[in-house]
């Protein structure tokens, strides 16, 4: 059937649009789009449910985010089941917080918002160099999120919103003096402790395994000596940087691009300013902010009047604490910099020249220019390979999604090479070896993607060494494979790993018998403790330690009621250890400058606990109800789900 689909995609083409477009007529875009958002709910938050194309959608973004801030973050992370289980975490915190905005009538306001977009580096970056802000930038990154600019706006103001919602516990957040000191002492007493190690390599020569037990310890553990399958394949990438070599720019459009940035291209204007503030935030009363501004207006007079008198005139009036002792100096600064009523009025003024009073959410402003940095113009030809590289990335950005769809079908409708999407579009192919299904350690690049190593080494490619799908392996990246060489998984014979196999079990008996000489000393030492012990030491939470973590956590638990006190402790294939307690010890007393660092840690917590407390609170009034499993580890080790 298939392959009838291959050969007929028109024939099917025309079929499929003959019984879409009946339904759109009955069902409706509204109709598809609430089929589209249905599903089965993961999990729900009182009426609202999150379904699994929300849940996909939202781990999606998440990685593309995490991907662009952080390129060589190992892919398996991202796609593990327990990154996505905290995507999902997440999701349901977000509505629990909604519905907790929505029940306390908690509202951010758009001056609010304003102030935290201005504040975004990332929204600053996005400036012109005339001060005003890319919009189609703006779109593209508001896109990205697969959100409209509004949208984005929305979501921005919903977070501020949920902010309030915790603020109120992680503000003010407070433990008594006497608290942490009690807590932290206990937390990190010290024991006086004898330590004696029973390491399996001082048994490894009492043990010599038959043939016999060798055979039967590799049978029991083939999975260890087993070489993984393994592929050689031939792959293509398809990127921004790919397109961009296959555009070539019109002389007419690079000219008119150097008219429109010949300025901000050739280097960044500044500004030098004073100023004179008068503190009036937005939510300050009426009357006091017309007495504000009234102050504000007679100091403008004032230096109009003496314009020499500006400096003294800020040191003695300006409210502003950072500029006012130096006579309201801010330095140089471009575009960008400032709020934007102030850049507004700076950039619009020549030097010495004063500025009306400027009312920004800050208060009111009296601004000079006490110089001005305005570079010298470069000239086309300077500016050519600047030019030419902006066009082009610009270009390939727009193209891309184009380019995509052409190399998507191009994988699939030839998909038996990819010699003719390669040669369409100008694609290197390219060759790996001993590729395996699972990502190298350190691996980067595309081979570090899971899901495109899971398309390699599908039931269709391997089977029929057909191309995979195009997948997408990064930001404006897609990477489609086709298998040459397969070599499935085996067993290695006995005899190329028998020396491997007999380490093995040597090492699992000899970590056999110290387990069972220390279990035996234990029991005999609690009835008559040994002349000769190890030198004593003393172990806590704090410093470097010289026992593993499972030995102090025994030692820190163990019953001091009665005094010496003994613990024994398995380490597994690390031997067995026997400890005697001998004594508690307090704490030694930390230097003032830590004791406050501490206490200060310790409100932290207490503020981080009660804000756990408040969530789940919030979590049972709005009966919060997560129906996916949750990943867990089993007893070897490997991840399964928790029912």
């Amino acid at each position: 059937m298939f392959e009838f689909v291959r050969k007929h995609t028109k024939v099917m083409m025309l079929l499929m649009f003959l019984m879409i477009i009946p339904a759109f007529v009955l069902v409706g875009v509204d109709g598809f789009k609430s089929i589209k958002a249905g599903g089965d709910a993961v999990a729900t938050v009182g009426s609202q449910k999150i379904t699994q194309g929300e849940w996909d959608a939202a781990h999606k973004n998440e990685v593309d985010r995490l991907r662009a801030q952080m390129p060589n973050l190992d892919a398996k992370l991202l796609e593990s089941p327990e990154a996505r289980y905290v995507t999902l975490e997440r999701l349901v915190r977000e509505k629990v917080l909604t519905e907790a905005v929505q029940d306390a009538g908690i509202n951010t306001t758009d001056a609010r918002l304003a102030r935290e977009l201005q504040q975004s580096p990332t929204i600053s970056a996005m400036r012109k160099p005339d001060g005003t802000l890319d919009i189609e930038r703006y779109r593209q990154f508001a896109g990205s999120q697969g959100l409209t600019t509004d949208g984005f706006e929305a979501r921005v103001r919903s977070q501020l919103s949920e902010r309030q919602v915790e603020a109120g516990l992680l503000n003010t957040a407070f433990s008594p003096a006497a608290l942490p000191e009690v807590s932290l002492n206990a937390f990190y007493e010290r024991r006086e402790v004898q330590v004696s190690r029973f390491n399996p390599a001082d048994y490894a020569s009492k043990v010599a395994p038959t043939d016999a037990e060798i055979e039967v310890f590799y049978q029991a553990n083939q999975a260890m000596f087993k070489s993984p399958e393994s592929a050689n394949i031939e792959y293509v990438v398809l990127d921004l940087d790919a397109v961009r070599k296959s555009i070539t720019l019109n002389e007419a459009d690079v000219k008119t691009y150097y008219d429109q940035n010949a300025v901000r291209l050739s280097g960044k204007e500044e500004r030098r300013a004073s100023h004179i503030l008068i503190n009036a935030p937005k939510d300050m009363p009426a009357d006091e902010r017309k007495k504000a501004r009234e102050k504000a207006d007679a100091l403008l007079a004032q230096v109009r009047k003496a314009p020499e008198s500006f400096a003294d005139v800020a040191r003695k009036n300006s409210q502003d604490s950072g500029s006012a002792p130096n006579g309201g100096d801010l330095d140089f600064f471009g575009r960008g910099a400032m709020v934007k009523p102030f850049e507004n009025a700076a950039f619009s003024m020549q030097k010495g020249d004063i500025s009306e009073v400027v009312e920004s959410d800050f208060g009111f402003h009296i601004i000079k220019i006490t110089d001005a940095k305005i570079p010298k113009q470069r000239t086309f030809e300077e500016l050519r390979p600047i030019l030419e590289t902006d066009l082009k990335q610009q270009q390939a950005q727009r193209k891309f999604a184009e380019v995509a769809e052409v190399f998507t079908n191009g994988v699939y409708e030839d998909s038996e090479s990819l010699k003719s999407v390669a040669d369409r579009l100008k694609l290197e192919i390219k060759t790996a070896s001993n590729l395996q299904r699972k990502p190298s350690p350190g691996v980067t690049g595309v081979f570090a993607n899971p899901k495109f190593l899971a398309a390699i080494f599908s039931a269709d490619s391997l089977e029929k060494k057909r191309n995979t799908e195009a997948v997408e392996v990064g930001l404006n990246q897609l990477a489609a494979a086709r298998i040459v060489q397969y070599t499935p998984a085996t067993t290695k014979p006995l005899a190329d790993v028998s020396t491997i196999v007999k380490a093995g079990l040597v090492a699992k008996q000899a970590a056999e018998l110290a387990k069972k000489d220390g279990t035996e000393k234990l029991a005999a030492w609690k009835t008559a403790a040994p002349e000769q012990l190890p030198v004593a030491v003393t172990l806590s939470r704090e410093g470097a330690q010289t026992v593993p973590a499972p030995v102090l956590d025994a030692v820190l638990q163990a019953d001091t009621t009665t005094l010496p006190a003994w613990v024994g402790v398995d380490l597994g294939v690390q031997g067995y250890t026997v400890v005697r307690v001998n004594k508690v010890l307090p704490r030694i007393a930390p230097v003032p400058a830590t004791a406050e660092q501490e206490r200060k840690q310790y409100t932290q917590w207490v503020a981080s606990a009660e804000n756990k407390a408040y969530y789940k609170m919030l979590s049972q009034r709005f009966k919060v109800a997560i129906k996916a499993p949750r990943p867990t580890l089993n007893a070897l080790g490997q991840q399964s789900l928790a029912e």
